[in-house]
């Protein structure tokens, strides 16, 4: 029997417990994914499972993840074969990943911006995507999941680490 590793929640609604999300045609989704911040070992989350949770939400159409030079092969493999596109930066990816980001804010045929991070240096991002008109969706897990970035976001999705059930993962 397989268990959700995440939970949606609606700003209106986070107070509460877990959202359905509304039905309707599927909104456009543009994800940027934070590399070095979210796919750690110690966390073990499935780029799987991050691509599950947003597919309730709608349907995404563009996904990159952004990484530093040293990244293993063995994970831009997995970024590859999960259909997400690997950026690969030298230094620091805060930048390129707000570039990644506003370009997907100024895209007329993205409807909703996902940003897979914990950090809450992209809260700028979040606020410019809504000043836009975008839907903003803050994925992340603890611990150091933005306080300031889940209360800001339409949508927050929280992953959940490695478990009992879970153990299986494999960077």
């Amino acid at each position: 029997m397989r268990t959700s590793l995440f939970k949606i929640l609606k700003r209106e609604e986070r107070k509460s417990k877990e959202k359905e999300v509304p039905k309707g045609p599927p909104k456009s989704i543009g994800l940027i994914i934070d590399g070095p911040n979210i796919l750690r070992k110690e966390f073990g989350i499935k780029l799987e499972n991050i691509k599950e949770a947003l597919e309730k939400i709608g349907k995404i159409r563009v996904a990159k993840v952004v990484l530093n030079q040293y990244a293993p092969q063995g994970l831009i493999e997995a970024i590859v074969n999960q259909g997400f596109e690997p950026i690969i930066v030298a230094g620091d990816t805060d930048v390129r990943i707000a570039i990644e980001a506003m370009e997907l804010i100024y895209n007329s045929d993205i409807e909703a911006i996902g940003l897979a991070t914990r950090d809450a240096d992209f809260l700028p991002i979040i606020n410019e995507g809504k000043r836009k008109g975008k839907e903003t969706v803050v994925i992340g897990i603890e611990p150091g999941f933005s306080v300031a970035l889940q209360n800001a976001a339409d949508y927050v999705i929280r992953m959940e680490g490695k478990s009992e059930e879970n153990e299986d993962y494999e960077e």
